[in-house]
């Protein structure tokens, strides 16, 4: 009879465990980076004793608690991660530089301009002519102004998000050194083991998001995180975690660096995630600024070509209308008097027009409107092309996800089979209690 008692407690203490852990899961179903967890029941097998064949078993207990996970499909999570965050990043600052060239409407500007020019060459002497032009002159000082400033603050804000991006990481890479030293001493088929393997994945998920990572565990669960491939520099072993930093310069260069424990510092560059997306995105705000920069300076100190080549209406040679500033895209206005517009060639009277074709030349062969267009056109349709990319890369990552999740994720269903089968089990080896008992009593009330 104590066999017997001995065999149903196991059976209830094993299935009470089983019972906690099905529990555990259907309260995590929706728990982000919650992995299923199995309470694995086996037989408790007698080893050297000297049980015969024919005697009853010992009953069973819990041998520990098993994480349903899947490395290799956790790992095309993370790479499909790291791909999708390197697009979205660069589309967000494509979408950044759009908004910069458009809502100032520089290209309009720079069309009422010359225009403006043309209805003072039908009239040089029309003062109310010579003021429009004068006021669009104006306009496009603002607009190339404005849309350089908005560069600018296009790239202060994109630095602001390369520190932000990488003090993330730095926290992501110095927590996930206490998830390992945890690992080291956690005991295995623990559910406390469990809880630190899941938290482990779901930063190296973070982590990926960051920057393109390559990742290796030993027999405790440990991760070794080489940022890049294998041979990158080392973001976290062990207990020790690398720092991350980053330097950039005004052409929106960004250089990244890792300093490990030693003191070492090694180059790090990232190949995905959204470090990766912000230093593309440097080059291309850079480059946009520059674009700008460069037209602003031809346009006006075209202009003001045109104007020294001629005469205003009190017969003197005509004065700059525009001032570069530094950076060049900072124009300002060197003219507020309408008369000061140089129409006539020199020498040739108030009444004539002909040095306003230096201007028509100019708009030919700086081809300014064009240039504005081309640059808005040609970043629109990068934006396009990330869109697109990101749109497919959401469905691989998507795909990726679900794959892992069919392995790890909690089906809410199955944990209420289970969740029975488990209850009915307990319940029997309860039975398995009282009967012994009551046997037992039985046979001691016999006389």
């Amino acid at each position: 009879m104590t066999d017997l008692l001995s065999i149903g407690a196991s059976g209830a203490r094993a299935y009470q465990s089983a019972l906690a852990t099905t529990s555990d899961n259907i309260a995590n179903a929706a728990t982000v980076g919650y992995s299923r967890r199995v309470a694995t029941v086996r037989e408790v097998v007698a080893i050297g004793g000297n049980t015969s064949a024919t005697s009853s078993g010992l009953g069973a207990n819990v041998s520990g608690v098993t994480r349903a996970a899947d490395q290799f499909r956790a790992t095309e999570v993370r790479t499909a991660s790291s791909d999708l965050a390197r697009t979205l990043a660069g589309a967000t600052w494509l979408g950044r530089i759009d908004s910069s060239l458009t809502q100032n409407k520089l290209g309009d500007q720079l069309t009422a301009f010359f225009t403006s020019a043309k209805a003072v060459a039908a009239d040089p002497t029309a003062l109310p002519a010579r003021a429009t032009m004068l006021e669009n002159a104006a306009s496009v000082a603002a607009a190339f102004s404005a849309t350089g400033k908005a560069l600018d603050s296009a790239m202060t804000d994109l630095k602001s998000s390369a520190d932000t991006a990488v003090t993330q990481l730095n926290n992501l890479s110095s927590s996930l050194a206490k998830v390992n030293a945890g690992l080291a001493r956690a005991t295995e088929g623990s559910a406390g083991q469990a809880a630190l393997l899941d938290q482990r994945d779901q930063m190296l998920e973070q982590m990926s998001a960051l920057t393109d990572v390559t990742v290796n565990f030993d027999s405790y669960g440990r991760a070794t995180v080489h940022a890049g491939t294998g041979t990158g520099p080392m973001l976290v072993e062990g207990a020790q975690a690398g720092i991350v930093s980053q330097t950039s310069n005004d052409e929106g260069t960004f250089a990244f660096s890792v300093r490990q424990a030693s003191g070492a510092v090694q180059t790090m560059s990232p190949g995905g995630g959204a470090l990766a997306g912000i230093a593309e995105s440097g080059a291309r705000i850079g480059a946009a600024r520059d674009q700008i920069s460069q037209m602003a300076q031809d346009f006006a100190e075209g202009v003001n070509a045109v104007q020294a080549a001629g005469d205003n209406l009190q017969g003197t040679a005509g004065q700059p209308i525009f001032t570069v500033g530094d950076p060049a895209y900072q124009l300002t206005m060197a003219m507020t008097d309408p008369r000061g517009i140089a129409a006539a060639a020199t020498g040739a009277g108030t009444r004539d027009n002909s040095n306003l074709a230096g201007l028509d030349a100019l708009r030919t062969s700086g081809n300014f409107e064009q240039q504005v267009t081309d640059l808005t056109a040609a970043n629109g349709a990068a934006l396009s092309g990330r869109n697109s990319i990101a749109d497919a890369q959401t469905s691989i990552r998507d795909a990726a996800v679900s794959a892992r999740d069919s392995v790890s994720g909690v089906s809410v269903d199955e944990e209420a089979v289970d969740l029975m089968r488990f209850q009915q089990a307990y319940q029997a080896s309860a039975r398995v209690i009282q009967i012994a008992r009551e046997t037992l009593q039985s046979i001691l009330e016999i006389r």
